[in-house]
């Protein structure tokens, strides 16, 4: 991170973030100017957040089709069932979460992921980073795993970058969330869940899309776990190319987000959802 008043706000600057950034604000006013957003915004979000927990269980390996995961009610098994239910529970919980994420963003990454585990039961690393020894469940990234010293003191970095506000674009913002989160892979399980989770809060806290219609989840799902996990390395290198690449990505993210939003007020409007 740079060392400037506002390193995020550096990011922002890198080049070719910029139309990153314009390309998803003009995409995000698109879908908000709907005609359909101005009588039905609420069935727009709640479908946008069924889609966006679809999304991102995919991403966590529980590919269901959205007509699966729209009819099922019991999501306490194991394996899949187990991804699919966390991914729906942390959608439904992210939203409450808004104040709160504005004070204290660690309180809100364990609250997150006590919601992913259900309750954690008797588990005491539910809803904690990680200890020193203590291993990771997160099988779609093979990334060297910061220790936990090196874990927690990043993680305090970004939560204090993120108190001390930023002039960065919400793009930039939240993929840096996104993008820490799945680096440091704080927590022993669901890491990508609650990371594109946090993703989520920011884009709708930020005010770039305050009604939660614009599901980053669908994007990254779209664009496939090896993309994801190739950008996610160019994070991780460091190097401005492959910063801005990471940015870009989520960019594209939030924009395939917006064409799913906006084919359900086009399927709205025309009686046919």
């Amino acid at each position: 991170m740079s060392t400037t008043a506002d390193p995020l706000a550096v990011l922002g600057s890198l080049p070719g973030v910029s139309d990153s950034v314009d390309s998803v604000r003009k995409a995000v006013d698109r879908v908000y100017g709907h005609r359909v957003m101005r009588r039905r915004s609420n069935e727009i979000t709640s479908e946008a957040a069924l889609r966006g927990a679809r999304g991102s269980a995919a991403l966590s390996g529980a590919d269901w089709a959205l007509e699966e995961v729209r009819r099922r009610t019991d999501f306490g098994g194991e394996g899949e069932p187990r991804t699919v239910g966390a991914a729906l529970r942390l959608t439904a919980e992210a939203g409450q979460l808004l104040s709160v994420w504005r004070q204290s963003p660690l309180r809100v990454l364990a609250r997150l992921h006590l919601v992913a585990a259900g309750g954690g039961g008797a588990d005491d690393a539910i809803g904690r980073p990680r200890l020193a020894g203590e291993t990771v469940d997160e099988p779609l990234l093979r990334l060297p795993l910061p220790d936990a010293d090196e874990m927690s003191g990043r993680l305090e970095g970004l939560a204090g970058l993120l108190l001390a506000g930023s002039q960065a674009p919400a793009l930039v913002t939240a993929a840096v969330v996104h993008g820490e989160l799945l680096a440091l892979r704080p927590f022993g399980s669901y890491n990508g869940l609650v990371a594109r989770a946090a993703e989520r809060i920011v884009l709708v806290g930020s005010g770039l899309d305050p009604k939660s219609i614009c599901p980053a989840e669908v994007g990254h799902a779209e664009l496939g776990s090896q993309a994801y996990v190739a950008a996610l390395e160019g994070y991780t290198s460091g190097t401005p190319d492959g910063v801005a690449a990471w940015i870009a990505h989520c960019g594209r993210a939030v924009e395939l987000g917006v064409r799913e939003s906006t084919a359900v007020c086009e399927a709205l409007q025309r009686g046919a959802a």
